[in-house]
């Protein structure tokens, strides 16, 4: 048995979702004769209160489409210092949208309206980049799964509209942070001018993100997407499986978040770990003892079957999700104490 706990991402598709990608009625997206894929982009836009809604292969597609919309070439965004749009996404806001990263020295990947405001402070100067959009991302992946607090998105939205900044919300993870905080999507949809959502993480789909605007925008995105290259033909059979997450599999992943916690736990109570970051969903990161090392650790437990990752810095990471098994989780649990 293999337990890969590198990432959600290595999710399956569940038997009822398979089927559900079968049964898919299907046409030529480019056209928009793909009955499935509007039925999903609808169902999105209308769940999040938000205009309208594009279907992408992937989070990082979309949220590079977001940049590109909200930007011109020369201008600069801001976003925390472990923002995944700055760090994993392969310098595409450079290389696509031709801005820079204002990176802002947040806690766990998270800053504040004042933060912002400090940030921003100068106005405009004509040798400095023009400043055009704030990103959030939420959850935080490299803060542990942090879920931002509502309030203060919501002042960072009231100071990103009176700097006449556009404010994007990377939510690859964002329904966890639902779950977890107890937080709706419409919530969300009345704050962000777009939201990119990714279903092929804890959702459990195979491929595909959303994005989320006004129908301006979202013309627009269909555009920016031709031009990435990401036009798809009768992509509703993929568009199947995230209708079907989002109607089964959002409400579960509290029991993502329950096992990360009781990881956690274990974790604290053995001598070699350091430090165990706080866990709020899915995401666990903690630190081994200098002596042992992180690299050395996921080796000795990779030779167990059990795939972590490394996040730099000494920092380990354990991700939970739809295949990992209560099982799995045993054996884990035993292993950890055992270590």
């Amino acid at each position: 048995m293999i337990i890969d706990l590198i990432s959600d991402t290595v999710t399956k598709p569940t038997k009822e979702m398979l089927a559900a990608m079968i049964n898919a009625k299907v046409g030529d997206d480019v056209f928009k004769m793909d009955a499935t894929t509007i039925e999903l982009q609808e169902k999105a836009a209308k769940l999040f209160g938000m205009e309208d809604a594009l279907f992408f292969p992937s989070g990082t597609m979309a949220n590079q489409t977001a940049i590109k919309l909200h930007t011109q070439p020369g201008d600069k965004l801001f976003c925390d210092k472990y923002a995944h749009v700055y760090n994993y996404e392969g310098g595409g806001a450079a290389f696509n949208s031709g801005v820079t990263c204002k990176l802002i020295d947040g806690e766990r990947g998270m800053f504040t309206a004042e933060q912002l405001e400090e940030a921003i402070a100068g106005g405009f100067d004509i040798h400095t980049p023009f400043a055009s959009l704030v990103c959030i991302e939420n959850t935080a992946n490299k803060g542990g799964g942090a879920c931002w607090d509502f309030t203060e998105l919501e002042k960072l939205q009231k100071v990103s509209k009176q700097n006449n900044l556009a404010f994007h919300l990377d939510g690859a993870r964002l329904f966890n942070a639902l779950v977890a905080k107890n937080e709706t999507p419409k919530q969300y949809g009345k704050l962000f001018d777009t939201i990119s959502i990714c279903l092929s993480k804890g959702l459990g789909a195979p491929i595909g993100s959303i994005l989320l605007g006004s129908k301006e925008h979202i013309a627009k995105a269909l555009r920016i997407r031709k031009l990435l290259g990401g036009a798809m033909r009768q992509v509703g059979y993929l568009a199947a499986a995230g209708i079907y997450a989002l109607d089964n599999h959002v409400q579960r992943l509290a029991e993502d978040h329950q096992k990360a916690k009781e990881i956690g736990k274990v974790l604290e109570s053995v001598s070699y770990v350091t430090k165990v970051e706080p866990i709020e969903t899915n995401i666990v990161i903690f630190y081994v003892d200098e002596k042992i090392g992180a690299n050395n650790f996921i080796t000795k437990m990779k030779e167990k079957n059990i795939l972590l990752t490394p996040m730099g810095e000494g920092r380990i990471r354990i991700v939970t999700h739809l295949d990992y098994t209560d099982k799995m989780h045993e054996i884990l649990i035993k292993e950890l104490q055992s270590f």
